[in-house]
């Protein structure tokens, strides 16, 4: 449905636009601004759309806007959920996806398979790359997930926006963009819901790097590679890894890290497997806090 009130919707944009102090979404202040609040440039950027595109909106001049980028705006705009939901109302989009999705939940078959892999850390991911299940290797490996809320367990936003998990990686940025790009590929499949498109604005609006992949519109379906990690006890070391569809959920991966037999990588797994051991247990999202 095309938007029923286009001058009302841009005048909305505007004065919220306007009201925003560029600090407060992690934007400079260097040198003079003409306008107050946000520029529509630094809304189109945050949003992830081209200022063409925002400007035409903001001016009544565009006849549709996807959901999508609505829930985009209202969180490069910090709306609230009322502000978000009149926003809506003025583009026409009466029906709104559940704020409660269902949540993904492991096969207890797939939980029992990597709780077995002694040796490798592993990894369920759900759909938008939210951490379903881990062993306890992965605990060592990344960090504690059982210690993390369950609405910041991603491991794509951890990757970014947690210091403990971003500095494992070496090489972070490549394994970034893989991630980014899978983020990708979850919208070209479809999907619109406000979990996702939650994940995406906060990414956007607090991090430069994602807010620059995510506009170079790439998908990655990549399911192997090497990645050298970071330990502060141990030290660097590589290791491989890819991803496995489990059965009878093929929404979800499982995400697995290997070492070869004799490799020092092999010796520091076992190192980090002894020492979280006795800690440690393994968890699952669904009886972790």
């Amino acid at each position: 449905m095309g938007s029923e009130r286009p001058q009302e919707l841009g005048a909305f944009l505007g004065a919220r636009r306007a009201s925003i102090d560029p600090r407060e979404v992690g934007l400079g202040v260097g040198g003079q601004r003409r306008v107050s609040g946000l520029r529509r440039e630094e809304v189109a950027q945050l949003a992830g759309i081209s200022t063409d595109y925002y400007t035409r909106l903001e001016q009544g001049r565009l006849a549709r806007a996807s959901t999508s980028v609505l829930h985009a705006l209202g969180t490069a705009l910090q709306l609230d959920h009322d502000e978000r939901t009149y926003l809506l109302r003025l583009a026409g989009k009466t029906s709104q996806p559940s704020r409660h999705p269902r949540a993904e939940s492991v096969r207890p078959q797939t939980q029992l398979l990597i709780d077995n892999l002694r040796d490798s850390p592993a990894l369920v991911l759900g759909s938008h790359l939210d951490v379903l299940a881990w062993n306890t290797l992965a605990t060592a490996v990344f960090r504690d997930f059982a210690a993390v809320p369950r609405r910041q367990r991603n491991f794509i936003r951890m990757l970014f926006l947690d210091p403990e998990v971003r500095g494992r990686y070496v090489d972070w940025a490549p394994m970034a963009r893989t991630c980014v790009g899978y983020l990708r590929a979850a919208v070209a499949e479809g999907t619109d819901e406000p979990r996702l498109l939650e994940l995406i604005g906060d990414l956007s609006l607090h991090d430069r790097d994602f807010r620059t992949w995510w506009a170079a519109q790439t998908v990655n379906y990549q399911s192997f590679g090497t990645k050298t990690l970071n330990d502060p006890a141990v030290g660097q070391y590589p290791l491989d890894w890819q991803v496995l569809r489990p059965a009878g959920d093929e929404r979800q991966i499982v995400l697995i890290m290997t070492a070869p037999i004799g490799s020092a990588s092999r010796d520091v797994l076992r190192v980090l497997a002894s020492r979280a051991a006795p800690a440690l247990p393994t968890r699952t999202e669904a009886t972790a806090g």
